[in-house]
């Protein structure tokens, strides 16, 4: 392996450690918050003008 490799890979390492150290870890809501929020009952599948349209292209 030459140096020039070996500086790279060093310095590719370096760069991925020091964008990850700043990141912040995603923190997940507790579970307990989610089950009290009541669903969405329109987050469901709506047939829309524009699906229809695209259902109608697709056809074989």
């Amino acid at each position: 392996m030459s140096r020039r490799r070996l500086f790279a890979g060093a310095g590719s390492i370096a760069a991925v450690a020091a964008v990850a150290s700043v990141i912040p870890a995603r923190e997940d809501p507790p579970a307990a918050a989610q089950a009290d929020t009541p669903p969405d009952k329109r987050a469901g599948y709506r047939l829309t003008e524009h699906i229809q349209r695209y259902y109608q292209t697709a056809r074989v």
